[in-house]
């Protein structure tokens, strides 16, 4: 296998596939994960601790779709660039997101992570924002 490819991804997948139904959207089968996403799993492994940030990382490696191993290496190249920090509450880890901490990428380096944070959270209750 190459790097960078997907163990569900042959080299017959790179030719042209026609839909059944004529051109259009396709949509993956429910059966069978896409062979890429747009967020890595960093980001998602991020997201899940903001959302849960006293979860266990078996129940964030479940949440994401990778192994406790993956989890524990992504959880520690974040704590490493500072975009979380993990504190020690009796046997368990409580994770605090850096908000503010900026994108890695010069592309997007002018962001803060909490724009990233603020599309997948969910929104608060209340009255509807009015536009005036």
């Amino acid at each position: 296998m190459t790097r960078g490819a997907h163990p569900d991804t042959t080299e017959a997948s790179s030719a042209p596939r026609h839909h059944p139904e004529g051109p259009g959207p396709r949509r993956p089968s429910p059966l069978r994960r896409p062979p890429w996403t747009l967020l890595t799993n960093h980001g998602h492994v991020l997201l899940a601790v903001a959302g849960s940030p006293d979860a266990r990382v078996s129940e964030i490696a479940a949440r994401v779709g990778i192994t406790v191993r993956a989890t524990l290496a992504i959880l520690k190249d974040l704590e490493a660039a500072g975009y979380l920090t993990r504190h020690r509450v009796g046997r368990r880890s409580h994770y605090t997101v850096d908000r503010h901490q900026h994108f890695r990428h010069p592309a997007t380096a002018d962001h803060e992570v909490d724009e990233l944070l603020a599309i997948f959270s969910p929104t608060p209750a209340g009255p509807p924002h009015s536009g005036t």
